[in-house]
């Protein structure tokens, strides 16, 4: 199994990058979000990888951070959700925000990626909302689940107002779960925001 590369981008394409490693090209899929933070051609990157192997292919598929390849393999492992889906989710959602939309059971959020429809995307809401919550470090899920369910109302209507303020959902909801934790689950939804505020504007 190979978990990691090492090595100088030989080139990059629309949705893969081949990547030098001791003379070795290696052929990875990616996203674009991968892609992007990776670098150029001649850059040095480091990829995390996932194999993926079927009856008729082998393939690497790559990922600039652990986060993004821990989410690919939860979003894989639903139903449905196959190597080109989760990579299609991770272009077009980052983790924090992927982990704010689950959290919350937005599956309009999930369904903006390519291939996903209405159907796939509350499925993949419910099948993971359980696992984000119990998985501290992934996207802040664990975080954003616990503000949830400690403000209810508050903490969704915070995040909100945050939100129309033009901070994007993975920042408004880890914002508003730092408040939280230093006002307490009793704060008025007009402290919480204002706190919040600080806490992103920092």
């Amino acid at each position: 199994m190979i978990a990691k590369l090492y090595g100088r981008i030989d080139e990059t394409g629309v949705d893969h990058l081949v990547i030098d490693v001791n003379g070795v090209g290696y052929l990875v899929q990616a996203s674009a979000r991968t892609l992007s933070a990776l670098g150029k051609t001649d850059d040095f990157a480091t990829v995390f990888t996932e194999m993926q192997v079927s009856e008729n292919d082998m393939r690497l598929i790559g990922f600039a951070t652990r986060e993004e390849r821990d989410w690919f393999r939860l979003l894989t492992g639903v139903q449905g959700v196959g190597g080109k889906v989760g990579l299609a989710i991770l272009s077009a959602i980052e983790p924090a925000d992927l982990a704010l939309a689950i959290g919350s059971g937005d599956a309009a959020m999930v369904a903006r990626a390519n291939g996903v429809g209405p159907k796939l995307a509350s499925r993949i809401v419910n099948e993971l909302k359980d696992k984000v919550g119990a998985l501290a470090g992934i996207g802040g899920g664990a975080k954003l689940m616990a503000t949830g369910a400690a403000a209810g109302n508050h903490a969704q209507d915070a995040m909100s107002a945050l939100a129309n303020l033009g901070f994007k959902p993975g920042e408004a909801g880890n914002a508003v779960a730092q408040a939280l934790e230093e006002l307490g689950p009793d704060a008025t939804l007009d402290a919480l925001v204002r706190l919040a505020l600080k806490r992103a504007s920092r």
